[in-house]
């Protein structure tokens, strides 16, 4: 990789490490996760965020951004099922689905493996995420920019909830962490939830991911937590182990419909739903998969009840699995 890098997050021999140069990823001041980086494949700096397409020697392509590794080419259908086939295969008969973010394309080609979906409305702020996509990951979007039945918004996420007048069945939102300054962090408040949930039609779930599940970095998942508590009766969170990320990432589902609470759901009958209505065979999931994601150790179960925040417009809550 051109030596004299911009990034920060790009670290060499210099800072300890083995030779070449690393994407390094602090977790607190005692840890940290690196990827031997080999190419800068392209790079975005925006009004926006900052990002990077990089060629690893592990994972092979990785998209970071802000200095966090947002999803890679060995595990992402990890990450991108985990948010989608809960809601997805729970629901009856889902129609209509809202991404909120989602700009590598993965959310939208799940969701699009439905054979009952007839439209999904993509809403993403940043362009130049979506032509990375477009150009680099067609791993992850495998044609779903393409599909007829997406809507591509190129706008925030919160302009295009107060303003579209459909009902969605399932609304996901995929969106970086609510970094200080950046374009995310008003979309996990208590206003912005209450704002979104008007957009789901009745029956509907909203899932969201919500963070890492690593105790070293389990603050904000409670918070969101309790933020949903306050908009929808039945909240649920669950987990998925994502090895580019060196740790279990988290996941709330939500819904006001007793029949699609999470201790309502079960194994055989998302099965039955995932093999009767999807066109490709999944990767990661299945209905055992799901139902057991939402069995969280006691260490995670008592934290959250113990967590007291809730996120407002007041009082917001920034985050970054990257301390660098």
């Amino acid at each position: 990789m051109k030596k004299g890098t911009r990034f920060e997050w790009i670290k060499t021999a210099d800072h300890g490490l083995p030779g070449g140069e690393w994407f390094v990823e602090y977790f607190t001041p005692g840890e940290l996760h690196a990827h031997r980086a080999l190419k800068v494949i392209e790079t975005s700096d925006t009004a926006f965020q900052q990002a990077a397409l990089l060629k690893t020697h592990t994972f092979g392509k990785v998209l970071v951004i802000d200095g966090e590794t947002q999803s890679s080419q060995y595990d992402e259908a990890f990450y991108h099922e985990s948010l989608v086939y809960p809601a997805l295969a729970a629901h009856p008969a889902p129609r209509k689905a809202l991404i909120l973010g989602g700009g590598e394309g993965a959310t939208a080609r799940e969701i699009l493996n439905d054979r009952g979906i007839e439209r999904v409305v993509m809403a993403d702020i940043d362009y130049n995420i979506l032509r990375f996509a477009m150009k680099h990951l067609g791993q992850w979007h495998d044609g779903a920019f393409a599909d007829p039945r997406l809507s591509l918004l190129t706008q925030d996420a919160r302009t295009c909830v107060e303003n579209t007048a459909l009902k969605f069945d399932l609304i996901y939102s995929d969106l970086p962490s609510p970094i200080e300054g950046g374009p995310a962090y008003e979309l996990y408040t208590l206003e912005f939830y209450r704002r979104m949930k008007r957009t789901l039609a009745p029956g509907g779930v909203f899932t969201v991911q919500a963070g890492p599940g690593t105790p070293l970095q389990f603050d904000l998942h409670p918070a969101i937590y309790n933020t949903l508590k306050r908009v929808f009766r039945h909240v649920g969170s669950y987990a998925a182990f994502i090895p580019s990320y060196d740790m279990p990432w988290t996941f709330i589902y939500c819904t006001d419909s007793p029949r699609l609470a999470p201790a309502a759901l079960r194994a055989a009958a998302l099965d039955r739903a995932i093999k009767a209505r999807m066109k490709r065979r999944l990767v990661y999931t299945d209905g055992a998969t799901i139902t057991g994601a939402f069995q969280l150790p006691k260490y995670y179960r008592d934290r959250i009840a113990a967590s007291r925040a809730v996120i407002t417009k007041a009082r917001p809550m920034f985050f970054s699995t990257s301390q660098h």
